[in-house]
């Protein structure tokens, strides 16, 4: 089967794929593709529907009409800005709840696999080389220690690396990475075609100019 034009980069929360992946994009001037962010999307929209997330019926068919439009840095769920509102450590957790229904991420897979053009794409998520692109060109798994993960995310939201609130974000961390391992439907792992990425004493710079020289390599 022919390769894809595509450089699929998986992870867990908080490990820098999305930032990676959207400045490789932009290095390479390929298509840049969230595909978590469907799903955070998702968990957002059931929630506003008043619809519980272990409800698989009515989340899937809340993810088949997803009134979701990506306009470059912003995305909007039925005509609101929710950039941020779906990047909050409780949305993540939702996400992870909803990603276990096989007919959500059925309802879902179509609508990755479409952002794909001729121009090339740069995806991230949890099952982008699995699952979405199996034949992408490069598949990388991107990680970081769980407490760095942690105290990045702390920065990004403004708050000390220490202290209760830490602490809490350190917590959702850890409980996204257990729940997202041991699902049943494509748990997060490294493939067995997956470079493995470790981020942990990089930065960005570094990551990004370590996936370009892969990339080029392939």
């Amino acid at each position: 089967m022919n390769k894809q034009k595509v450089i699929a980069i998986d992870g867990p929360g908080a490990s820098g794929k999305g930032t990676v992946a959207a400045r490789v994009a932009a290095a390479l001037g390929y298509d840049y593709l969230d595909t978590g962010a469907l799903y955070r999307l998702t968990a957002l929209y059931a929630q506003k529907q008043g619809v519980e997330w272990h409800d698989e019926e009515n989340v899937s068919a809340l993810a088949e009409k997803l009134p979701a439009v990506f306009s470059g840095s912003r995305i909007l769920l039925d005509g609101e800005d929710v950039s941020d509102g779906i990047r909050t450590e409780a949305i993540g957790m939702g996400a992870s709840a909803v990603a276990q229904w096989p007919k959500v991420r059925a309802a879902l897979l179509q609508r990755q696999r479409d952002f794909l053009t001729e121009k090339g794409l740069v995806a991230d998520g949890r099952d982008t080389g699995s699952v979405v692109f199996p034949q992408a060109e490069l598949k990388i798994f991107l990680t970081a220690e769980s407490k760095i993960r942690a105290e990045r995310r702390a920065k990004q939201i403004g708050i000390p690396c220490e202290g209760l609130a830490f602490e809490r974000i350190l917590s959702d961390i850890e409980a996204r990475d257990e729940a997202d391992r041991n699902r049943t439907l494509a748990p997060l792992k490294q493939q067995p075609d997956a470079l493995l990425l470790d981020t942990s004493r990089l930065t960005i710079e570094e990551t990004v100019k370590k996936v370009l020289d892969w990339y080029r390599k392939v």
